[in-house]
């Protein structure tokens, strides 16, 4: 890899109720780039999303062992502040969870919690990130309206929208798109590729079209073990390791 890596992960394990979900995890995720975690259910694909900032901490019976370095930084030192590590990095989860407010509201929650509070500074960085997720045309006559009553696709954007508006360096997203329609996954797509000029992005999916349409690198995992990590048209097309053909072919689900 030529490319400069954001996230090093380094000996990682991870056992939560005595089971070894995560087992020595070694891996490099190159900067602004997308990412993609594949493999067959319950293999470990979200478990390794989550522990790239902490989301793991409050699973009773956790252990997690090894590093997680973001731009050198071990998250896991004793030391380490969570909410530093977290404000880093903007979670798109698997169904939108808009906060039960206003439009304008959800955008300014996150900077307003860092201490802006001047409100025309808040106008401009509303409109700024609902622009960024192609959301400023359809929302700006009913900017303090609820979230709620947006569709499920402009719910999914405006998440992405409030978590870029806290200015992480890094997108996490889990099977962000399986509760979208075709169009909306396809936008939630398009804004993911012209986002990796300015950010890391690392996606757990299930669907290996997406991964090779957004793709720059694969993460293949099966049963808690990275088997195989490089450029997305080599390991989806002419992957060198048995485990990741009998998955691309659909012989392991």
């Amino acid at each position: 890899m030529t490319q400069t890596p954001h996230i090093s992960v380094k000996d990682l394990n991870v056992h939560i109720s005595g089971n070894h979900l995560l087992k020595n995890i070694n891996i490099n995720i190159p900067d602004k780039s997308v990412t993609s975690i594949i493999g067959p259910s319950g293999c470990g694909k979200t478990t390794l999303l989550k522990s790239l900032n902490r989301l793991l901490d409050d699973i009773p019976e956790v252990n997690i062992s090894g590093s997680v370095l973001v731009d050198g930084e071990d998250i896991y030192g004793p030391k380490t502040e969570v909410t530093h590590i977290r404000k880093k990095m903007g979670l798109l989860a698997q169904r939108p969870f808009p906060l039960p407010m206003s439009i304008y509201d959800n955008i300014a929650y996150g900077p307003r919690i860092h201490g802006l509070k001047n409100k025309k500074e808040l106008n401009v960085l509303v409109e700024h990130y609902l622009q960024a997720v192609g959301l400023w045309e359809e929302v700006k006559h009913r900017l303090h309206t609820s979230a709620s009553a947006l569709s499920i696709g402009q719910q999914q954007r405006l998440c992405l929208a409030r978590g870029l508006a806290v200015e992480p360096e890094i997108i996490l997203g889990d099977e962000s798109t399986s509760a979208l329609d075709p169009i909306s996954t396809k936008t939630i797509e398009d804004l993911l590729i012209k986002l990796k000029e300015n950010y890391t992005i690392v996606l757990v999916t299930h669907i290996l079209r997406q991964a090779r349409r957004v793709s720059d690198f694969i993460v293949f995992v099966y049963m808690g073990e990275i088997i195989e990590f490089g450029p997305t048209e080599e390991v989806l097309l002419n992957p060198k390791e048995a485990l990741t053909k009998d998955y691309v072919k659909g012989f392991i689900s």
